[in-house]
Order: C-alpha cells, then sequence, then structure tokens
C-alpha cells in the first residue's frame, strides 16, 4: 500500500517522538553501555556506567537488564551521590559470577553490593553465583576463602526485591545489613543441600525487614536473624533442603543489639536439620530475643522442628564450661504440626545463667514414626495450651 508524503512524515514523526519519550523517561539498557548476553565478555563497566546515568538522574530511573547470560565481577553501587530515590532494576536476563572464585570475593567479600542506597527496587532475573568450585574446596578441608555474599545490602532504606532467583551463591545469597524498611517477595533461592555457609536471606542490625512468598532451599539456613534485629514479618515460606529458620547465632560478642518482634508465620520446612530455632553462643552476653511469635509451621521430616539451643559452641573453642548471657522470653509456638526425624522433636536447651521465660505452647503435634515424640527442657519456663504433643515439659 503506498504511504502519501504526509502519511510517512506522521509515521517518522511519530516514531522520533517515541524514541525521545523513550529516552527521556530514564530507562538504562546495560547493552547500550556495553554489556555482552554472551556469559563470557565482561560486562562490569556496562552495568557501573548505567548506574551512573540512573543515578545522576533527576527523576526516576530503571535499569534494564535484557535476556542473556552477562559476566560482572565484583560490583558495589554507591547511592551517596545519587539525585533520586527511585532506581529500579528489571532484570529479564542473568548476571554470573566469575568462575573462578579468586575473582569474586572483592575487597568487601560481597560479589553485588548496594551501599547507602534509598529506594533501589530489584525484579526479575537470576544471579548465578557459580559457587561449585569453591564448597568443592571447602568440602575437602583445604585453605580456601570465605567466599562472597551474592547480594548484599549496607546501610539501606526502601528496598525491594521482587521475583529474583539466586543460584549456587558462593556463601550467603542475600544479606540485609544495618537497612531499615526493606521487603523481599517471591524470592527463589537455590544451592544443593551440603553447599556450607550458604544462608538464603540473612538480616542483621536491621529494622522493618519483610519476607514473602519464598521458597529456600541451601546448605545453611534457609532464613537466619542476626543480633540487633527488630521488626520483622516472615511469611509463606517453603525450607528445604537447609537449616530451617533461625533467630541466631546470637551473642557472639559480649556488647550485642538484641531481637525483637519478629513474626515467622506459614512456613513449611521439607527434610531440614532444624525448623523454628533459636541459638546463642554459650558465653556472656548482653544480647537479648523477646517478642517472637512462631506460628503455622508444617514439619515434614524435619531434624529438629523446635528448638532452643543456648550451648553453642562450635569446635569447643572460646566458650567451654560457660553459660549464655542471652536472655530469651515471651516466645510463642502456634499451631506447629508434622513429622520430626529425631525422636526429641521439641527441645529447650536454655541458659542457666539466664533461663527461657514466659515460653507458649499453643496447639502442637508432632509425631516420631507414626508416634508422640519426645520433649526435653533445661532452663525453661512457661505454658502449655490446648493439644500439645509432645507432652510439655515445661
Amino acid at each position: 500500500m503506498a504511504v502519501s508524503k504526509l502519511g510517512f512524515s506522521l509515521v517518522f514523526s511519530f516514531i522520533i517522538y517515541v524514541t525521545f519519550a523513550s529516552a527521556g523517561s530514564g530507562s538504562y539498557n546495560v547493552q547500550s553501555y556495553g554489556a555482552k548476553p554472551d556469559g563470557k565478555t565482561d560486562s562490569t563497566k556496562a552495568f557501573v556506567g548505567a548506574w551512573a546515568a540512573a543515578c545522576a538522574s533527576t527523576a526516576p530511573a530503571t535499569i534494564y537488564v535484557p535476556a542473556g547470560r552477562f559476566l560482572v565481577g565484583s560490583v558495589t553501587f554507591g547511592g551517596q551521590t545519587c539525585k533520586n530515590n527511585a532506581i529500579s532494576f528489571q532484570m529479564d536476563g542473568t548476571l554470573v559470577a566469575p568462575s573462578d572464585y579468586n575473582n569474586v570475593v572483592g575487597k568487601s567479600g560481597n560479589w553485588i553490593k548496594f551501599e547507602k542506597v534509598t529506594g533501589v527496587s530489584i525484579s526479575g532475573g537470576t544471579l548465578d553465583g557459580q559457587g561449585t568450585a569453591l564448597w568443592a574446596c571447602k568440602n575437602s578441608a583445604k585453605n580456601c576463602p570465605q567466599g562472597a555474599t551474592t547480594l548484599a545490602f549496607y546501610n539501606s532504606n526502601n528496598v525491594v526485591i521482587s521475583g529474583l532467583s539466586s543460584q549456587n551463591s558462593q556463601m550467603f545469597h542475600i544479606l540485609i545489613d544495618r537497612c531499615h524498611n526493606a521487603k523481599l517477595q517471591e524470592v527463589k533461592i537455590s544451592a544443593p543441600g551440603n553447599s556450607p555457609n550458604t544462608d538464603g536471606i540473612h538480616v542483621q542490625s536491621s529494622s522493618a525487614v519483610t519476607i514473602l512468598n519464598s521458597h529456600i532451599g541451601t546448605g545453611d539456613d534457609c532464613i537466619s536473624i542476626g543480633p540487633g534485629n527488630s521488626n520483622l514479618w516472615i511469611e509463606n515460606i517453603a525450607c528445604g533442603p537447609g537449616h530451617g529458620i533461625s533467630i541466631g547465632s546470637l551473642g557472639k560478642e559480649e556488647q550485642e543489639g538484641g531481637v525483637q518482634n519478629v513474626t515467622v508465620k506459614t512456613a513449611t520446612f521439607t527434610g531440614t536439620q532444624n525448623g523454628l530455632r533459636i541459638k546463642t553462643w554459650a558465653k556472656p552476653s548482653n544480647g537479648f530475643v523477646k517478642n517472637v511469635v512462631f506460628q503455622h509451621a508444617v514439619m515434614s521430616d524435619v531434624q529438629n522442628p523446635i528448638i532452643i539451643d543456648q550451648n553453642y559452641c562450635p569446635n569447643h573453642q572460646n566458650c567451654p564450661h560457660q553459660s549464655s548471657g542471652v536472655k530469651i522470653s515471651d516466645i510463642k509456638y502456634e499451631d506447629i504440626h508434622g513429622t520430626s526425624a529425631t525422636e526429641v522433636a521439641m527441645k529447650f536447651d536454655c541458659s542457666n545463667r539466664e533461663p527461657c521465660s514466659d515460653i507458649t505452647l499453643d496447639d502442637v503435634n508432632l509425631m516420631y514414626k507414626d508416634h508422640p515424640a519426645q520433649a526435653s527442657c533445661s532452663n525453661a519456663g512457661g505454658t502449655s495450651s490446648g493439644l500439645v504433643t509432645p507432652a510439655s515439659c515445661l
């Protein structure tokens, strides 16, 4: 069909308009900065360039990562000089860490690090830490580096991570440290059950962190909650393999922030080492854990479905014959059902220096080989209501 000069002019003008509108909308494609989706070409500088452009924008900005595999080395995205508080990473592609683990760690022990950012969001995409070689080194008891955390946020506010997959991290998959108001949802984390120190999500020294609707299978804690946290909400989590959802370990330092106001709701644990765990070092500390609710959890062949361990002393070094100073109080277990892989399904091994207090059990039913499991208590006080199996030893 013939197009008149006027029609061609209108179409051309429309194309020009759309092009400029798109350019003016604050969208930055990493390929425009030299990134190659071949999984082999180092694209680190391209990502740094796209971040610099987004950071310099006075309007909300989007960094787009198209389909493909992008090789990225250790990189830090700093927000100190950003002119806007709304930078989003829209990811259809996969970021791949260097296969040589010595090229990933960087000075900070992180692969992808955000420092002092506000309003950053990451949606979609995959992070591939390529940790297999480092795990093999560690499992062979050789002298190996500690490894890198895949994605870390430090000293940041108003962070959103949605629909992101993280696989085969060298060490922690996601770290939230000294942050306020972070939301993680529909995150998928995967690493083999024998991969060392590959915690799924670790939160420390942070407040108002929400973790929702996520599936985590790894070689360490699915979610670990370190010292100095408050107002955490964790809901609808599938955990396995892994070491469960853990508060701790706490009390490694004598002067340490406490953990308070934590809710873990609607979680399933499949073949994990632990289910709901609180763990503290057997040494003096001013730390504490209080106002925690564990609610609606299903255990399937879990070694320690419910456990408080205040005698943590790895390798019996620095803490033998000492008592934990971490004070644990006001811990509620409500509607916890399922099966234990060991005879003792509920264990409260608390400190003789600071006994656990105000533990509440309500509607707990844990079985071992089609029989009621057992409970073990040491220095623990509290109450039970409704059906509680194994019978409370509080």
